[in-house]
């Protein structure tokens, strides 16, 4: 992957050599396996560890813990769209130029991740794995799917001659991920329980 001012250019392996097309298929092949074996795991993790029902941060109330879990995946949300904005800059879609989209890109993404966090520790150690409705059951799946995608995602950042389409498709996928986070979680929490929610 190159980087200007402007935009990130993507190789195209359509007219590669098979060995550079057999070499990047397997990089895309580990990277999804790795991804859906994290996946596998946090959803077994979480499926049969006894949940707690309370948090195990002393610094946050129990009572206060679904509000800040609600404004924390909030605060990823915005991040994952600021780097999808930035995303598109690099690839010259969107009409931002500078050096410091590149960095914006990098810092919104690592950002998001860590504000998700103590979420998902709460989610897996408290919670545990819901399938007592529908929303809690996606919930769930999502929470864990996005975890493996982001494990995948860093796979491929490290990997060279990809074709042209894999980061914009596993970039897409953790923002579409951390959307369905955020609408059966935050939105829901925001439009049944309270807002602020404090």
């Amino acid at each position: 992957m190159e980087h200007s001012d402007r935009m990130i250019t993507l190789p195209n392996l359509d007219t590669a050599d098979p060995v550079a097309r057999s070499l990047a298929q397997r990089k895309l092949i580990t990277a999804a396996v790795v991804g859906a074996v994290v996946s596998v795991a946090l959803g077994t993790y979480a499926q049969v560890h006894t949940p707690t029902g309370v948090p195990n941060m002393i610094f946050i109330e129990v009572r206060r813990m679904l509000p800040t879990k609600a404004w924390l995946a909030t605060g990823a949300f915005v991040l994952a769209i600021a780097q999808l904005i930035s995303a598109l800059a690099m690839q010259g879609k969107v009409p931002l130029t500078g050096r410091w989209v590149a960095k914006a890109h990098r810092w919104t993404g690592t950002l998001a991740f860590v504000v998700s966090l103590p979420v998902a520790y709460h989610c897996l150690w408290a919670v545990g794995f819901q399938t007592t409705t529908t929303r809690s059951l996606l919930h769930s799946l999502f929470g864990c799917a996005f975890y493996g995608a982001f494990a995948s995602k860093m796979l491929l950042l490290r990997a060279k001659r990809l074709p042209g389409w894999a980061l914009p498709v596993a970039g897409g996928v953790l923002v579409t991920l951390l959307t369905a986070l955020w609408l059966t979680s935050s939105l829901w929490f925001f439009t049944n329980v309270g807002f602020p929610g404090f």
